[in-house]
């Protein structure tokens, strides 16, 4: 089960105080006896020394202790001598009776008629000799003893000192009753206890409301901690404490911003780690990709070149017409070899930054012209209707060769996919500061599904039309590279009667 600090706190407090209270019960008990004896024979001890001083004092004065005592009697009431008010103190303060007599005039001071007589027998009973029953000597000293005593008239204990002052003619005996020191114990234990377990509940309540000032911010650190442990760093300690705890809390302000700090940081070297793991992934996934692509478009052109070659070498062809024919073929598909190899070079370059875009000002109207005049031949052959009814120069900020290039790519897969009433329309529209060539085809849509992948090299729509004219399905990646190292968009989408490709250029003002 658990339990709050201030819960320990206040048990703790509540067992000390408990130890403490049965500590002092068993020292009341065990030892109180002993220390009221040894205090009463230290009172003796000292009303002993104080008397013989003032004996020997008057001495010296040539009087007695019993002279000097009557002739305080014999004056003024308000007036006391060194005897009267010595024996005065003594009596008031230590409740101790003392007889004094003279041995040479037999002389004595009595405290009282009743006690005085008989504390004077006992006196003269001890200095001749006699042992009283009932005593036991507690200290024997050169001219006095101290004794207790037992005292059948009132049934109790006496402690007794007696014996001779330093003139060695003044007697004396001094009594001081002892009190039942076991009912005393019991009585203090009593009143220790009551007074004690009171104490320890207040000091208890006391305890246990004061350490809600110790607990209040522990539990706030503890609530801190925990939102830590959830990475919730926003929470900070607000004490303004600047004890232990306060340092402790400003020590978790700091260690939170830390952590918050560092596991951000730790985050986004992990983003960047994946990114860099995924990246690599694409790159071997495109590497093995590459590979396998180059390897089908190589494999047919090789098997037709090594085909017809051994058809040569064999002799199956005698006449020069078959000869012709089989050259003819072998041409065809080196040159489609080589305009393959040729493209993925120039892809490559682009891909890789080797080949920079070159920025110039140039009419785009007499490019796109240039390109269909280049392409008159294959636009007869593909008995296409090209249209393109631009007048005005139209000057644009690229790279010309490059452009070209997009132009004739575009071109060019268009006589290859013309369908229908084969007519291709090419048109510019100005937006804002841009101008967008728009590359129109009649012929079949373009699956929705393979319109983002059309910009991926060899990926071909259809791949046995696409064997027909040679095309590789590196064009249009060519394209895209393009227009991405000059950080301008191209796009296609299909229309009503076919498809439209489209750029866009920078218009230089």
């Amino acid at each position: 089960m658990k339990q709050s600090i201030r819960t320990r706190f206040t048990l703790i407090f509540v067992g000390l105080s408990a130890l403490t209270l049965v500590a002092i019960w068993c020292v009341n008990n065990l030892c109180l006896e002993s220390f009221y004896m040894m205090d009463k024979l230290r009172v003796l001890e000292r009303v002993y020394e104080r008397f013989d001083q003032l004996v020997l004092e008057k001495a010296g004065e040539g009087r007695t202790l019993i002279e000097d005592f009557e002739d305080s009697e014999d004056t003024d009431a308000d007036y006391l001598g060194d005897v009267a008010l010595l024996l005065k103190m003594v009596a008031e303060h230590y409740n101790i009776s003392i007889v004094v007599s003279d041995s040479v005039t037999g002389d004595t001071i009595l405290p009282s008629a009743r006690d005085g007589a008989f504390l004077a027998d006992k006196a003269q009973r001890y200095i001749l000799g006699y042992d009283m029953p009932r005593t036991e000597v507690l200290k024997r000293a050169e001219n006095f003893t101290i004794q207790k005593a037992y005292d059948n008239r009132s049934k109790s204990f006496y402690l007794e000192s007696w014996g001779y002052f330093s003139d060695n003619r003044t007697t004396f005996i001094m009594s001081t009753p002892l009190a039942s020191i076991r009912e005393s114990v019991a009585v203090s234990n009593r009143f220790l206890a009551y007074v004690g377990s009171l104490a320890m509940i207040l000091s208890c309540m006391v305890v246990y409301l004061t350490t809600r000032k110790v607990t209040s911010p522990i539990l706030k650190l503890a609530s801190l901690s925990e939102k830590m442990s959830h990475l919730d760093f926003d929470a900070k300690y607000e004490g303004s404490a600047q004890d232990e705890i306060g340092v402790l809390g400003k020590s978790m302000n700091v260690l939170s911003d830390k952590l918050k700090e560092t596991i951000g940081e730790l985050k986004s070297a992990n983003l960047e780690l994946q990114k860099d793991i995924e990246e690599k992934i694409q790159i071997d996934e495109m590497r093995k990709e590459f590979i396998a692509n180059v390897s089908h478009e190589l494999k047919t052109p090789i098997a037709l070149i090594q085909g017809y070659a051994e058809g040569l070498t064999e002799g199956m062809c005698e006449d020069k017409e078959s000869r012709d024919y089989y050259c003819e073929v072998i041409m065809d598909e080196a040159n489609k070899m080589n305009k393959m190899v040729r493209q993925l070079l120039t892809l490559t370059a682009l891909e890789f930054g080797n080949d920079a875009a070159v920025m110039e000002r140039f009419d785009l109207t007499e490019l796109i012209r240039g390109v269909l005049s280049s392409a008159r031949i294959l636009i007869q052959q593909k008995q296409a209707d090209v249209e393109f009814n631009a007048e005005h120069p139209v000057y644009v900020w690229a790279d010309e060769f490059k452009i070209e290039e997009v132009i004739t790519n575009y071109l060019n897969n268009a006589l290859n996919h013309l369908d229908g009433e084969k007519k291709i329309r090419i048109r510019m529209e100005q937006e804002n500061n841009e101008i967008r060539v728009y590359v129109r085809n009649t012929g079949h849509p373009i699956p929705e599904e393979d319109l983002p992948n059309i910009w991926t090299k060899f990926f071909k729509v259809d791949k046995a039309r696409t064997r027909e004219y040679g095309g590789s399905g590196i064009g249009l990646s060519i394209v895209k590279a393009i227009m991405d190292s000059h950080h301008k968009e191209c796009g296609v989408h299909n229309v009503e009667d076919g498809v439209e490709f489209w750029f866009a250029l920078d218009i230089f003002i």
